[in-house]
């Protein structure tokens, strides 16, 4: 494979940048708060998330999780000492990692208790449990 020559480099930043002008928001900035990253965008939203749905940050320490940096593209953010980057598309649409990450959240989310929970299967039962599976013919 070929090597990029410098101005080859420099014409794909710049067509990158101008289709991500067209796509998807821009970050202007971005923080570790107490747990969970607020994000600041270009068109004056602020989008937070909590460090722990973030595939790769449930259990890094403080200091680590408070070196997020933005990327010159702005689509992104990273955190170079974890060796993690997330798309902030991919953010706001509820996707915090890789399709495996997203499962396990699943099951934990269905692991849950609550009192509301409770109630809700207690009535379940009464109706007759929940409805037997059908054996495939």
């Amino acid at each position: 494979m070929a090597k990029l020559t410098e101005a080859e480099i420099r014409d794909q930043v710049e067509k990158a940048r101008q289709a991500q002008a067209t796509f998807g928001p821009k970050i202007e900035s971005a923080r570790y708060d107490a747990g969970r990253v607020v994000i600041d965008l270009e068109n004056g939203t602020t989008f937070v998330v909590p460090t722990a749905l973030i595939e790769g940050l449930q259990d890094a320490p403080e200091a680590a999780l408070k070196a997020v940096e933005v990327p010159e593209l702005q689509d992104g953010l990273e955190w170079p000492t974890l060796d993690v980057q997330v798309g902030i598309s991919g953010l706001m649409a509820g996707v915090f990692g890789s399709g495996r990450w997203m499962s396990e959240l699943g099951r934990a989310g269905g692991r849950k208790t609550s009192a509301a929970k409770a109630v809700a299967v207690r009535e379940n039962g009464r109706k007759g449990g929940r409805p037997r599976k059908l054996k495939a013919e």
